[in-house]
């Protein structure tokens, strides 16, 4: 038997990953690669052993209470679901219906909502989307408890002055008003719009307060604040660099308990360490691009100080909607590489806020993994979530493997998901569909030894396939190869003691639950379960 040196001596020997694995929450096998894209092929989602995904919702099931627009969840009415035989695209008829893209996922337990039958009990567990394609924007309900016919609820099409509604991208429950928050990925005609769970859901346009932005992902602190994370892709410059043109909102209300009264938005800064002053948008895309503050931003080790700085406060400017990211450029906000979502990591007293930074979705891109080329994951650290000063760090740094990387949510208090959204281009670039990583947040990674763990290997379903044969077609509309978005893990508690990053999450057990949708195709929402399977090695 080893004495308490001897075993000391032994752990200190051991890789890093080792020993972080070993106190996993949930332990999984890595899947061994990416599936590979060729035309004309499907594949099949490969998951971990420990895991199952079971479907809740597919594109072609029809809803409930359908429009003349909308019938189902995944399609508009504008086509059949695939192409017909002997079918040609062209610019002035399109061969298959638009997809509809049900993105970020959201999930709730509440108690007496209502759907379009009144006679029907619908249960009290419930999934939220809003849809970031086709030619109308809306809000859908899977009613996880009730049956076919009752599954799917068209919550809204139009606000509640009878306009038409966005694409919605990202959304979150915001607890003290009892609303849902939807962001549209809209550049000037983006912004947040908040909407009641109940059917039929009323829906309002807040950017008045919020601003208008390319937002994404949006999260509260147990403040009250919203974090926002920005989706703006800059400049390309040959072959393939994209200029750092996005920006982290944080917006501080006047009230919790009702978001249209106002309040002030903030930007996030970072100071450089290359000169004085904070790092901001330079209008040079091609210096911007391979600069200095690039490369140090993109490198482990370097810690950044970092300020909120006020760009709108409705006290003083109004209560009209105003451009977020002109405002956020003119007062010396720190631009990233499109930081499409943000989570606070549990357990920390929402002290540690983890974001993605998708980068240029191009594997010929001039900037490459140093300059961030190829995104990675950063880690803004506070003493508390309403303190203008923090520090800003690097926590992992993208490669042409692991790429695109979007959505983001903590399966345990230490495990982090995260997702890929590489794109049609990169897939076929790099011959690998898309992957779904787990990261340990107590992880070095710039220790070589330590790599995430991929434990979705995404496929390509029939219709994607179709899709991705049609993309370059004269007027064809929908996107090709499958996306991992909508990654949400949650017991479901509406309180303010739900809000994400205030419990440590348990998930498959306790009432967690955990969720993700395969965007585009056949456009199906899955629920991740235990398979009951152990996966035994021998060394």
């Amino acid at each position: 038997m080893l004495c308490r040196k001897q075993l000391t001596n032994a752990l200190s020997a051991l890789p890093l990953t080792f020993m972080l694995a070993s106190a996993l929450a949930v332990e999984l096998t890595p899947v061994p690669s990416a599936n590979t894209k060729a035309p004309g092929v499907v594949r099949g989602n490969e998951l971990s052993p420990e895991l199952s995904e079971v479907p809740i919702a597919y594109g072609a099931n029809a809803l409930e209470n359908p429009s003349v627009a909308i019938a189902y969840y995944g399609y508009d009415n504008n086509g059949p679901m695939v192409p017909a035989p002997g079918a040609v695209q062209s610019t002035v008829s399109s061969v298959e219906a638009s997809k509809t893209e049900p993105d970020k996922n959201t999930y709730l337990v509440l108690d007496g909502l209502r759907g379009m039958d009144p006679t029907f009990n619908y249960g009290n567990r419930f999934l939220f989307q809003g849809h970031e394609g086709g030619v109308a924007g809306y809000i859908t309900r899977i009613n996880l408890d009730a049956d076919r016919d009752h599954r799917i609820t068209l919550l809204a099409d139009k606000d509640i002055n009878g306009a038409a509604l966005p694409a919605f991208d990202g959304s979150t429950w915001y607890p003290w008003s009892q609303r849902l928050l939807f962001t549209a990925e809209l550049g000037v005609n983006g912004g947040v719009w908040q909407a009641t769970a109940d059917f039929p859901a009323l829906v309002e346009d807040i950017s008045g307060a919020l601003g208008r932005g390319g937002y994404e992902g949006i999260q509260a602190d147990s403040f009250g604040n919203l974090w926002i994370a920005e989706d703006v892709g800059g400049t390309t410059v040959a072959p393939g660099g994209r200029r750092p043109n996005s920006y982290i909102f944080r917006f501080v209300p006047n009230n919790p308990f009702d978001l249209k009264i106002g309040g002030k938005l903030q930007v996030l800064q970072v100071m450089s360490q290359a000169h004085a002053g904070p790092i901001v948008w330079n209008s040079d895309a091609a210096t911007s691009i391979l600069s200095q503050d690039e490369l140090d931003l993109h490198t482990y080790g370097k810690v950044f100080d970092t300020a909120w700085i006020a760009i709108h406060d409705t006290d003083v400017q109004g209560n009209s909607p105003f451009d977020a990211n002109a405002l956020a450029r003119a007062a010396g906000g720190t631009p990233f590489k499109r930081p499409e979502n943000g989570v606070f990591r549990p357990g920390t007293r929402f002290s540690e806020f983890y974001f993605t930074e998708t980068g240029d979705t191009n594997a010929n891109t001039q900037a490459g993994s140093t300059f961030g080329g190829f995104g990675g994951l950063f880690k803004l650290k506070q003493h508390s979530p309403a303190d203008n000063q923090g520090k800003l760090s690097l926590f992992y740094l993208g490669d042409v493997v692991h790429t695109g990387l979007d959505n983001i949510q903590f399966l345990t208090e230490d495990q982090l998901i995260v997702g890929e959204d590489a794109g049609d281009n990169l897939h076929a670039q790099r011959n690998a569909l898309d992957s779904a990583f787990v990261f340990n947040a107590r992880a070095d990674y710039s220790h070589p030894s330590n790599r995430p763990i991929r434990f979705l290997a995404l496929g390509r379903d029939a219709s994607a396939t179709i899709d991705s044969g049609l993309s370059g077609s004269p007027g064809f509309q929908n996107d090709g190869d499958n996306e991992t978005t909508g990654f949400h893990v949650s017991d479901g508690d509406p309180s303010t003691n739900g809000v994400l990053g205030a419990k440590k999450p348990k998930p498959f057990k306790d009432g967690w639950r955990v969720f993700y949708t395969q965007q585009h195709g056949d456009n199906i929402t899955y629920e991740i379960i235990r398979s009951g399977k152990r996966v035994h090695h021998d060394d």
